[in-house]
């Protein structure tokens, strides 16, 4: 099937053959079609799978051709990360630009001027983060009474980050003749509470199964001591050579920390999470795209946000909280039809990580290669503590002759408890982990 075969505007169909889009993926070739009959889709599908072409095509085509009223959008997009919600505006600018369509960006974290200017004269596409959008609403800067389309992408992020109250809300608030497409992942119970309260009928779209990752990557498993784990990190950086990685960390602490000490070894290197401000988190996602920021140390907030198709390694520097996480985690790299392999390390003496991996195992419902630090020339045999046996003057010689090995570890910190990883942050570590 081609693009062409569809009932798609044609200046769109010239758009999209003057970009190269010319089959469509599977979740693409099963929504477009009721998407542009006017029909409620529920979409379920993995990260990198052309989710968003799926809904733009069909909405732009049925937008062509109207006009927006000040502050009355006709076409809501509800993204649950100011990155994300970028990603969107970029692609929906590429494909409707020859359509005489207009859409701005309701985001936190940039000037609330220049998007409130945009919306007083009028948009048809807004797409925005649920927060953002419900503050404007309440202050009186946007009528809903147009709204004929309203999307909401990755749901089930929505629901991990808090925001299923504000979809309610502005599903609640917009009116009840819209056309809704829902997209998500996985189907938690809470979204398909959603779908059912609030959608008309819709047409189950599902174009791969619940908790799979995608076959392109390659997944390993390493365990390694919660304290070497930086050591193993450098090693796999140098020997494998990757290209563009995303190093993902459970804290925003604990990104901040990795990001500098590897930057301190002369990594091209920075983080990312949601306290950095949205400039430079642009700038810093600009580069990593452009291929000149070689490392990105990220946070969960990044899963679902980075859309690049060369990023060629994924390592888990924490196993996720979430199981769910994993899959989005993993699928930053195999994107676009490319190969990809991803790393997890876990360091299996703390509970807590033994459980976190047992909950990604269980979810995935597959297993991980195991592969050995040795195969990187690393061994990080477990010792026994100075309480079990007094050492001899013989091993406080062969301790003293690693001691080289134990300042490179250690070089970039002074102690552990001045460098706090994620496992021992207790403050962001859940209820269920520390039982």
């Amino acid at each position: 099937m081609k693009f062409q075969d569809f009932q798609l505007h044609t200046r769109l169909l010239s758009t999209l053959t003057e970009i190269g889009f010319e089959t469509p993926t599977l979740i693409q070739e099963k929504t477009i079609g009721p998407a542009l009959d006017g029909r409620d889709v529920l979409g379920i599908a993995q990260t990198g799978t052309g989710k968003t072409a799926a809904f733009l095509l069909p909405l732009l085509t049925r937008m062509a051709g109207g006009r927006a009223r000040a502050r009355m959008p006709r076409c809501v997009v509800l993204e649950p990360t100011r990155e994300l919600a970028g990603q969107v505006l970029a692609a929906c600018e590429q494909f409707s630009k020859n359509l005489g369509l207009n859409m701005a960006l309701l985001i936190g974290g940039t000037s609330s001027k220049a998007q409130e200017k945009k919306i007083d004269d009028g948009v048809d596409i807004l797409i925005a983060t649920p927060g953002r959008f419900i503050d404007q609403y309440e202050r009186g800067k946007l009528l809903l009474s147009d709204v004929q389309h309203l999307v909401v992408d990755e749901a089930d992020r929505m629901l991990d980050m808090g925001f299923i109250p504000d979809i309610e809300k502005i599903c609640s608030i917009t009116p009840f003749t819209k056309q809704t497409l829902l997209f998500s992942a996985t189907m938690p119970a809470d979204i398909s509470q959603i779908a059912e309260k609030f959608m008309s009928a819709p047409v189950r779209v599902e174009v791969a199964p619940e908790k799979t990752t995608n076959e392109n990557v390659t997944q390993y498993l390493i365990s390694v001591p919660e304290m070497k784990k930086r050591v193993l990190l450098r090693a796999l950086l140098e020997q494998l050579d990757p290209g563009n990685t995303i190093i993902f960390c459970n804290s925003k602490r604990g990104v901040g920390q990795l990001s500098e000490s590897l930057m301190r070894h002369g990594y091209s290197t920075a983080a990312l999470h949601g306290d950095i401000p949205q400039n430079i988190r642009t700038h810093v996602l600009d580069q990593f795209r452009e291929q000149k920021l070689r490392h990105l140390v990220a946070t969960d907030v990044a899963a679902r946000g980075i859309d690049v198709a060369h990023v060629s390694h994924v390592f888990n520097f924490d196993m996720p909280y979430h199981a769910e996480d994993y899959v989005h985690r993993v699928g930053r790299t195999g994107r676009g039809g490319r190969t990809g392999t991803a790393y997890s390390f876990v360091d299996q003496n703390d509970e807590r990580q033994s459980k976190a991996l047992a909950a990604v195992k269980e979810f995935i419902q597959t297993d991980i290669d195991l592969v050995s630090t040795e195969e990187f020339g690393l061994s990080f045999d477990s010792q026994k503590s100075s309480d079990d046996k007094k050492p001899s003057k013989r091993s406080n010689k062969s301790k003293k002759s690693k001691r080289p090995d134990k300042r490179d570890i250690y070089a970039d910190v002074k102690t552990m408890e001045n460098d706090p990883q994620s496992f021992t942050d207790l403050d962001e570590i859940p209820a269920f982990l520390r039982k």
